[in-house]
């Protein structure tokens, strides 16, 4: 387990739940839920704040023990529009809370990612979020958030997988007491699935390339949020806490970095996402 710098206690590997939407979504939630996933990713831009609520009611699962994420969006960060926009997600869900919110993208340009900042510290001390967060922070972005609210973040959701481990800002994450959570852990449809190195480290380890990726996150500390539709690969994904990497193996998955390892050129200190 995570224990967050709020005392909040996240499970070491979440359910990813982008572009899953409608029935078939739920069913996905659903499935992942019972192969025994607890925390669960979504997001306001990702329009399947529904689908988490709807699955949440049909679960037998606890409410209590399961942990739900959304993110505000770009177009929402001015201080009263942050807040109902929470207050949105929460009736969307059809919940009391939600466990975990974050700012999606800090949107430098607009410069409004403080104001919306202090939006979700007067929600989590009004009770609508239990946790609050970030996503795609760099650090002089969380640096200000910091001197402006004296408040920092409880998670750093960013892109992070072997082409891109992102090792400057975990190390200022962790600095910080701040968790980073990785998303798009296993590359999103990209070529890290055939890559010889982790090709034969798998092999190595009789594993699948995907759970060589994800024990490689939590080893070095990273909370990975992995999406699967199919049951087969969500018990997979799920299967990496019985075996451990070498100091050698995590160093050969570390050198596999790229300068420009960003899958879409995705900048936080340029891109806008509204």
């Amino acid at each position: 387990m995570h224990t967050l710098n709020d005392g909040l206690a996240l499970p070491e590997i979440g359910f990813g739940t982008y572009t899953l939407k409608g029935a078939a979504g739920i069913q996905t939630v659903l499935s992942a839920i019972s192969q025994g996933y607890r925390l669960l990713d979504s997001a306001f831009n990702y329009e399947n704040e529904g689908v988490i609520g709807e699955a949440l009611r049909q679960t037998n699962v606890p409410r209590q023990e399961l942990l739900i994420t959304s993110k505000l969006p770009g177009r929402h960060h001015r201080y009263q529009e942050a807040l109902e926009t929470i207050q949105e997600s929460v009736f969307r869900m059809g919940l009391d809370y939600i466990d975990l919110y974050l700012i999606h993208w800090p949107n430098p340009k607009e410069d409004l990612y403080v104001e919306a900042w202090q939006a979700l510290i007067d929600a989590k001390r009004w009770g609508w979020i239990r946790s609050i967060g970030v996503s795609n922070f760099l650090p002089e972005h969380l640096e200000r958030l910091e001197k402006e609210t004296g408040v920092l973040p409880a998670v750093n959701q960013i892109e992070l997988h072997p082409f891109f481990n992102q090792e400057t800002q975990r190390h200022f994450d962790q600095q910080k007491g701040i968790l980073t959570e990785a998303w798009s852990p296993l590359g999103r449809a990209s070529n890290i699935l055939q890559d010889p190195t982790l090709g034969a480290i798998a092999a190595q380890h009789q594993r699948s390339i995907s759970q060589i990726i994800l024990r490689w996150q939590v080893q070095l500390g990273v909370l990975p949020i992995p999406k699967s539709t199919k049951v087969t690969r969500q018990q997979e994904n799920l299967a990496i806490f019985d075996f451990e990497l070498s100091s050698e193996e995590m160093k050969l998955i570390g050198q596999l970095t790229k300068s420009a390892g960003r899958l879409h050129d995705q900048d936080p200190a340029v891109y806008q996402e509204f």
